[in-house]
């Protein structure tokens, strides 16, 4: 198959490094691919000048050239300027494929005879700080939906109307993502990933945090993330915290945690999540995403409601409290819970979904 992506930019965000696992594995199957995408957008004069005082240099935004497409041999193809993509700076294709609500529109305008057209679902896309009804708009046009979750895919079918939804769900990388079985930290450790997006629950995972020190005096927490949280609310100077760090570096920083905690608002999927119970670390997480329909409390790791401050405390301290047995039984747990699929069987997933929306296209159906 000729396969295009469409990307808003190409960054090192979460849902991009998917697109990119995908774009590679397809690749390497003998499919012909190429990735399309604007440059990042223009900073404003006042982004500029934030820039400038909090990171001391004009206009950088914290890594502005790097992406998980870098090095990976995949054809990216950067747009000129800033703007939409158009059918014109898309080769033919078999189908092409849409990452995200304003590249379904873009994708929507483009010429059929361009390529059967498929979107790529990796989160419900209706936030405060986006056009609403132009992203739930989207979801409604006639495109082949591709999506990550069983909740995604019951959205899709309950507000949308669309039952014809493939799941696909993500894996991790145990190459990349691995530990071998150890003991509790000498002191007890907990880690989480640090992320300004209010929904992604920093602010609640902070809050648990101190919490958790009146309890252990000792407590150890470590934190990565593509920001600088100095100025962040809440943020605690003894976080150990390293901001952009190689993605080789990730799997030891999870490995060196007892717990991991995550307290978002809403998830797509929660990578971070399932890398961390790939390196054997049991995971607290809120009731969305990934692990809402992965952890069973008491077993991988816990469960707590959105926003519950106490909650995650507690659940994090039962993990840090657990014997050593106990603790190694949950970190055997969540290992087996996070490597139980493969990247390899979601990539053949993704394939026939791929041909399937080709097939759909050609007899009309979308």
């Amino acid at each position: 198959m000729r396969i295009v992506f469409l990307l808003p930019v190409a960054d090192m965000s979460g849902g991009n490094r998917v697109v990119s696992i995908y774009a590679k594995a397809l690749g390497e199957l003998g499919h012909q691919v190429t990735v399309i995408s604007p440059p990042r957008r223009p900073l404003s004069l006042r982004k500029k000048l934030s820039s400038l005082l909090n990171e001391g240099v004009w206009g950088n935004t914290g890594s502005p050239h790097k992406s998980h497409l870098d090095d990976l041999g995949v054809d990216h193809r950067v747009l000129n300027t800033f703007r939409a993509i158009e059918s014109k700076d898309v080769p033919d294709a078999d189908v092409i494929v849409a990452t995200w609500w304003e590249t379904a529109e873009w994708l929507a305008r483009m010429e059929h005879k361009k390529g059967a057209k498929a979107y790529f679902i990796q989160h419900h896309e209706v936030f405060h700080y986006l056009p609403v009804e132009r992203a739930r708009a989207t979801y409604k046009a006639p495109l082949h939906k591709i999506v990550i979750a069983n909740w995604l895919r019951a959205v899709m079918a309950e507000e949308y109307g669309d039952t014809e939804v493939d799941l696909v769900p993500n894996s991790v990388d145990t190459t990349q993502f691995h530990a071998l079985p150890r003991t509790k930290q000498r002191h007890p450790t907990v880690g989480f990933l640090f992320n300004v997006e209010k929904f992604k629950g920093v602010d609640i995972a902070l809050k648990a945090i101190q919490m958790l020190r009146q309890r252990f005096s000792n407590l150890r927490v470590l934190a990565f993330g593509m920001s600088n949280p100095v100025d962040f609310p809440g943020w605690d100077a003894t976080i150990e915290y390293e901001r952009a760090p190689a993605q080789n570096r990730l799997r030891e920083i999870y490995a060196q945690c007892d717990v991991w905690i995550t307290a978002s608002r809403s998830e797509g999927f929660n990578l971070p999540a399932m890398e961390a119970m790939a390196c054997r670390t049991p995971v607290v997480a809120t009731r969305t995403g990934w692990p809402e329909e992965a952890i069973v409390d008491d077993k991988n790791g816990f469960l707590v409601d959105i926003d519950d401050v106490t909650g995650l405390a507690e659940r994090a301290a039962l993990v840090l409290d657990l014997e050593l047995d106990a603790w190694q039984a949950m970190s055997l747990a969540a290992y087996k819970t996070a490597t139980a699929g493969s990247w390899e069987q979601s990539t053949r997933m993704f394939e026939e979904s791929l041909s399937k929306c080709i097939r759909r296209s050609a007899n009309k159906e979308i």
